[in-house]
This record gives structure tokens, C-alpha cells and sequence, in this order.
């Protein structure tokens, strides 16, 4: 009898982490694909000769940021709307603005910061904006969006 109740513990365990990983990847695809698709889209229309890393950022619309080098070797950011991907991609050359650092330091200035969660470049009304996500010492999820070529913040979404 005992056997039998640890090798249905065992299979429920097991059957348990299987449904758990099937989900997880389930999940990610959408992502993953969104995602892949902006990288094919920017290498195929040479707007970037090298992706470094590639990001959503959602907004009102959804987009996906894709950063690597230009034929010029600079550092630029290709954000594609993936709502119309027929629109104009947005192509903007890092150096012309702020550092994602210094937007993490614009944008936590006077608050008790406990972990930084994401900083990713995105398109508002402003035009680019850093979106810096973090958590405060009480646990409290922040947005703060930080204009590009002015360093100035934009708008905040705090104590969630």
C-alpha cells in the first residue's frame, strides 16, 4: 500500500512540473515571437546590423524595442509598432539623449528604492521615453517615464 501512495505522490509531482513548464513556454511564445519578428523586420530592412537585446514595451499601442549597432557602428534603438507593422519604425540614436542610467537616476531621485525592475525605451506623446519600473522600500511597484533628448520626467505612476 505504501508503495502505491509515493508512486502516485511521485506522479503527481512530476505530472505537475510537466503542466507547470507546458504553460511557462505557452505563455512566452507570444513574446518570443513578437519579439523575433521586430529583430527579422530591422536586420532585413538594414536598419540595424547587429541586435543587441530586444524588448516589448506596451503602451496605447504595443511595440517592440529592438537596440543594436548601425552600419555606422552607433549604438540605436529601432522601435516598431506592432499594431501597423506596415508604420514607419522609429529609429533613434542613443547618443542623442540619455543613458538608461542616468534615467534610472532621474527617475528614482528622492525615493527609497529597493530594486530597480526594468528600464525600457518606448514611444509616448512626448515622443522616446525611458520607462524606469521599480519597487520602494515598502514594496510598492513605481513607473517613472523619463523624456529622452531632455532628461525631464515625463509622468509618474507611483505606490501600486
Amino acid at each position: 500500500m505504501k508503495s502505491w501512495i509515493k508512486f502516485f505522490a511521485i506522479f503527481f509531482v512530476m505530472l505537475a512540473v510537466v503542466l507547470t513548464v507546458l504553460v511557462t513556454i505557452k505563455a512566452y511564445a507570444p513574446y518570443h515571437s513578437a519579439t523575433q519578428e521586430a529583430k527579422d523586420v530591422v536586420l532585413k530592412e538594414r536598419l540595424l546590423k547587429t541586435v543587441d537585446e530586444s524588448y516589448v514595451y506596451n503602451s496605447t499601442n504595443h511595440y517592440v524595442t529592438v537596440i543594436g549597432k548601425n552600419d555606422k557602428n552607433q549604438s540605436t534603438a529601432v522601435i516598431v509598432n506592432q499594431d501597423q507593422p506596415k508604420a514607419k519604425k522609429e529609429v533613434i540614436e542613443l547618443s542623442k539623449g540619455i543613458t538608461e542610467k542616468e534615467a534610472v537616476k532621474i527617475a528614482t531621485e528622492g525615493q527609497k528604492v529597493k530594486k530597480v525592475l526594468h528600464v525600457h525605451l518606448g514611444i509616448e506623446k512626448p515622443g522616446p521615453v525611458w520607462e524606469v519600473a521599480f519597487k520602494n522600500n515598502r514594496d510598492e511597484l513605481n513607473y517613472v517615464y523619463v523624456v529622452f533628448e531632455t532628461g525631464q520626467w515625463w509622468k509618474k505612476i507611483t505606490n501600486l
